[in-house]
């Protein structure tokens, strides 16, 4: 009777620190990911307009949130280059998704078998909202509301 008490209190113990681990990495991996959310935004170098501008990014461009001071956030883009941005030109309630390769077929449907849309090609550093995703394809949403689908495999998402 003592073994089977201690036996299920260990157990239940470790189910609980299972889901608390699970539920922390889930909540901390998607509180990293930020989103561009006006129309044009400087990176800057440092936590501040006295900083230099180092990049000009668009509506929908997709960065990974490293640390905050202050009001600005430190990110990291695509390309793992580190920036600074003012809290009030993102968002983390929404997802985004940056073209990673020189060039990206963008499709009418899910797979290559669908005809290339309008958009098609997008090019190196063009942003995206991510709409949903089917298999290894991602629908996707430009800044003037354009839809279309590219493969997952060409896309930095955060």
């Amino acid at each position: 009777m003592c073994s089977e008490y201690i036996i299920n209190t260990v157990m239940k113990k470790i189910l609980l620190y299972g889901l608390f681990v699970t539920l922390v990495f889930a909540f901390s991996s998607n509180a990293l990911a930020l989103c561009v959310n006006v129309p044009e935004a400087n990176l800057r170098g440092g936590p501040g307009t006295r900083y230099e501008k180092r990049w000009l990014v668009f509506k929908y461009t997709a960065l990974k949130k490293i640390a905050k001071r202050k009001g600005w956030y430190k990110v990291q883009d695509v390309d793992g280059d580190l920036h600074w941005i003012h809290g009030k030109l993102v968002t983390s309630k929404i997802k985004c998704a940056v073209v990673k390769v020189e060039k990206a077929n963008v499709r009418s449907g899910p797979g290559t078998r669908f005809k290339k849309s309008a958009m098609s090609p997008a090019i190196k550093y063009d942003s995206f909202k991510v709409i949903k995703r089917k298999g290894a394809w991602v629908k996707v949403k430009d800044e003037f509301g354009d839809k279309g689908w590219i493969s997952r495999k060409l896309l930095w998402i955060q």
